[in-house]
């Protein structure tokens, strides 16, 4: 299994430009995100496909539904050997308890990660749906939440990172979207950081996606971003 911190997002349409970006890139010093485009065209062989080639995978389906049926399919997920899977923290404790209870805490199981906000949500957005309070405040609510009912961790901005480092301690994992290597574009994502900011703010996994997948050099863009991290 990779010990690497970068976690590379095949945000793609079709299973063959999957393969063929994994293919420039190495195992050992990278895991792979498979996400709800590519999974629902290409389904559970791309994720087979992947682990042939030693890749650890993250399923990002972000489930989110009554708790019997996001209990089943995250057993449906553990079934496949995926490394890491998540859920909606929005969908409350029953569904989170119910996730955890589903895929079991052995040692083999995946990590099992909670959605809090996502990163393209700015506070005009979290203001319109109708939420209380702020941002910040509500990424505690919900990770608080996620951590007493057996989530391993959550997904959050590196911006919540140091917050939730220092409630929830070392051991509850901080997997960080929205990583921009500096002088990358923003894309759609609204609350960002550098992979040395995110992982100094104390974030343990960082997704990353078009930086390194739209590189000349995939591979070269990825030795870059470790040689930042140090």
């Amino acid at each position: 299994m990779s010990q690497s911190k970068i976690i590379v997002a095949l945000d793609y349409p079709d299973a063959n430009a999957a393969l063929n970006m994994a293919d420039q890139l190495d195992p050992s010093r990278c895991r792979l995100k498979i996400g709800k485009e590519l999974f629902t065209r290409s389904g559970p062989e791309i994720v087979k496909m992947l682990q042939q080639k030693d890749f650890d995978i993250f399923l990002d389906l972000k489930y989110h539904d009554i708790p019997n049926t996001v209990a089943k399919a995250c057993a449906a997920a553990a079934d496949l050997g995926v490394w890491m899977m998540n859920v909606h923290t929005l969908g409350g404790p029953a569904m989170i308890s119910a996730a955890r209870e589903a895929i079991g805490s052995h040692h083999d199981a995946p990590l099992l990660i909670g959605v809090t906000l996502l990163t393209s949500m700015d506070q005009q957005t979290f203001d319109a749906i109708g939420l209380q309070g702020t941002i910040p405040e509500t990424v505690l609510r919900l990770a608080v939440m996620a951590a007493d009912n057996g989530l391993d961790g959550v997904v959050c901005s590196a911006h919540e990172t140091a917050m939730l480092k220092a409630e929830l301690g070392n051991q509850f994992q901080l997997v960080t979207p929205g990583i921009r290597p500096a002088g990358s574009a923003k894309g759609d994502q609204h609350r960002i950081m550098t992979p040395a900011q995110a992982i100094q703010a104390g974030s343990h996994y960082l997704v990353i996606g078009r930086p390194i997948t739209a590189a000349a050099d995939p591979m070269q863009k990825l030795i870059e971003i470790e040689n930042d991290l140090g």
